[in-house]
């Protein structure tokens, strides 16, 4: 019995972040209404709520807490012998890449474009970036206030955002990964 509730909370969290994002990409953010995305998944106003309990622009990173715990388990769960930077790179590369096409650059749009988007954006990054310092502080047996630790998780998150405006993602992330664990006097020397 539970796994058929546990498949049906799936799909209408899914319903649901499928209507939003078809509905603000048509309209925008700010011109559609909660009850609007609700009604057009099917579902009443406290349903939505319940599978979204962050608020409307949780619709739009729907994967949020998924991701986060994937680079919290690259970390604590990857194979001994392994670097956290070796398992970091090794999860970010199985990371499903998203479709370059049009609806992937209408999305950026949409997150640029939209103020409480961006805002929100920032912060759940931020979040990710701190989980991700607690996952390898706990590795290594520091402090997540380590300026190290913070450093080196905003630099991976970065490694993330850099990769995915080239040609090539891929090849630009195991780039970074590798100025990372070798250190960036690598590519400074004259």
């Amino acid at each position: 019995m539970s796994g058929l509730r546990e498949r049906k909370k799936v799909q209408t969290r899914k319903a649901l972040a499928d209507a939003a994002l078809r509905l603000f990409l048509e309209r925008g953010y700010d011109a559609v209404s909660v009850k609007e995305v609700a009604e057009a998944a099917d579902v009443s106003v406290p349903t939505l709520f319940a599978h979204f309990p962050e608020g409307k622009e949780s619709l739009v990173f729907d994967m949020d807490s998924d991701r986060e715990a994937a680079v919290v388990a690259a970390v604590r769960d990857r194979a001994p012998g392994t670097t956290v930077l070796e398992g970091l790179r090794t999860a970010f590369l199985a990371f499903p890449r998203p479709v370059e096409n049009g609806e992937m650059a209408q999305f950026r749009r949409l997150i640029d474009g939209t103020p409480t988007l961006a805002s929100y954006f920032r912060k759940m990054w931020q979040r990710h970036e701190g989980a991700l310092a607690g996952a390898i502080a706990a590795d290594i047996g520091r402090s997540p206030d380590d300026v190290a630790v913070i450093a080196l998780a905003h630099f991976v998150f970065g490694a993330l955002e850099v990769a995915r405006r080239g040609d090539d993602p891929e090849g630009d992330l195991t780039r970074v990964f590798e100025l990372l664990e070798n250190g960036w006097g690598t590519i400074l020397k004259p």
